[in-house]
């Protein structure tokens, strides 16, 4: 972990995922970049013209700045390496084009709970930086630190392209020594005997050494509220899950049951892009 990547439109949602990539940058000595985008869905148009930016763009791009400045310059980042950007551009595409061009490792989010406001980063924007972002995007719904999660919850059908996101869940266990459960949902157009399931998750941890997590096999209506109903019954702190980035998929987890989640569970999610 060398480079996290922190969008923020100054809400507390936002600082609450700088407090929580602060302490995943102290535990990895990572560097933090914080990112504010002005959004500019018309862009070319009323927001620029001809190449140049109209005078309210630029007015709010001066507060903006100055705002990223203090917090940048805030003590709560002392002893980390700290840099700011300000650009341009419609949010999602900005956070995803600002994670490749900066080669960063992590992008930490703040979202609100299921409440369903739309501001900041909430909603289609979070839904689209979890789609298109090729690497780990850890999605905020409280004030949670390193060293707060203690549960977290690991959802996939187990085939073998869920490895690469299951061996980060592993890493991720090991260095907050929290407890893994792994979750099968069954559904009523995706049932499975629990023997089946069993020799399949068996199958799948073959070259896994340390075992010491459990299994749970969850019934309920849809993939995605299974995985809300059993984070709550497990007081979970994390959920972890693969997306393809894609949708129409007919596989278990596709891009849109990712999405959805992490605009609807209350619990904070990291999402691991498959490889295509």
């Amino acid at each position: 972990m060398r480079k996290i990547l922190i969008p923020t439109d100054f809400s507390a949602q936002s600082n609450n995922a700088i407090k929580t990539g602060i302490s995943i940058a102290k535990h990895y000595n990572a560097e933090i970049i914080l990112l504010h985008i002005l959004d500019l869905p018309q862009a070319g148009s009323d927001g620029v013209v001809k190449g140049t930016p109209a005078p309210e763009v630029i007015f709010f791009k001066n507060i903006a700045e100055k705002r990223l400045q203090e917090i940048g310059t805030d003590p709560i980042f002392d002893g980390l390496t700290v840099s700011t950007s300000l650009i341009l551009d419609r949010t999602a595409y900005g956070v995803t084009k600002s994670a490749e061009h900066n080669e960063v490792d992590l992008i930490v989010i703040g979202s609100h709970g299921a409440s369903g406001a739309k501001k900041g980063f909430v909603g289609s924007n979070t839904q689209k930086v979890v789609r298109s972002a090729n690497v780990p995007v850890l999605v905020v719904k409280d004030d949670i630190t390193f060293s707060k999660i203690h549960n977290i919850v690991f959802a996939s059908d187990f085939s073998d392209e869920m490895k690469p996101a299951f061996e980060n869940v592993l890493k991720i266990t090991k260095q907050t020594g929290a407890k893994l459960h792994l979750l099968v949902i069954n559904t009523p157009n995706n049932f499975k005997p629990t023997n089946i399931t069993e020799e399949i998750v068996e199958k799948f941890l073959t070259d896994v050494e340390d075992k010491s997590f459990e299994l749970n096999i969850y019934n309920d209506m849809s993939i995605e509220r299974g995985i809300i109903n059993f984070a709550e019954k497990a007081n979970t702190d994390l959920v972890a899950i693969a997306t393809h980035g894609r949708t129409g998929l007919a596989h278990f987890f596709n891009g849109s049951i990712s999405e959805d989640l992490v605009n609807k569970i209350e619990k904070s999610v990291i999402t691991f892009k498959i490889e295509q």
